[in-house]
């Protein structure tokens, strides 16, 4: 397996950015972009899931990637929550909701297995060698 040199070539912020673009289309659509504070919170959490992969692949060290991967998972569940939103205030129909929360649910699931994965680095560098 090749190292991974660039955030831009990790599946998990190539799946929050396609996340992300969708997100942003569907608040620009007219009878969801006059509820700016929802529009702003929605869009903010999106961007914030791709931005923290990228932020914390850049720091260099695993426990920094670890954090920063937390928050980006979190930022995951907090679109999802605000697609419940959307969905109950008839901002956009089932459809579009079950296909954006598909969408960052699969998002969630890949940010929880390099999250895992980068736990598992870090904590075999913490143990100590044994003869």
């Amino acid at each position: 397996m090749s190292q991974i040199s660039r955030f831009e070539d990790l599946v998990a912020w190539q799946k929050a950015r396609l996340l992300r673009r969708e997100v942003y289309r569907v608040t620009r659509q007219s009878h969801v972009a006059r509820d700016f504070g929802f529009v702003s919170q929605i869009q903010r959490a999106a961007v914030s899931i791709m931005s923290n992969i990228a932020e914390g692949f850049e720091r260099g060290g695993r426990p920094e990637f670890h954090q920063f991967l937390s928050t980006a998972k979190a930022s995951c569940a907090e679109v999802r929550s605000l697609l419940y939103a959307a969905v109950d205030e008839g901002y956009v129909g089932q459809p579009t909701f079950e296909r954006l929360n598909a969408q960052a649910e699969e998002v969630g699931r890949i940010i929880g297995g390099l999250r895992a994965s980068v736990a598992r680095q870090r904590d075999a560098e913490r143990r100590p060698i044994r003869d």
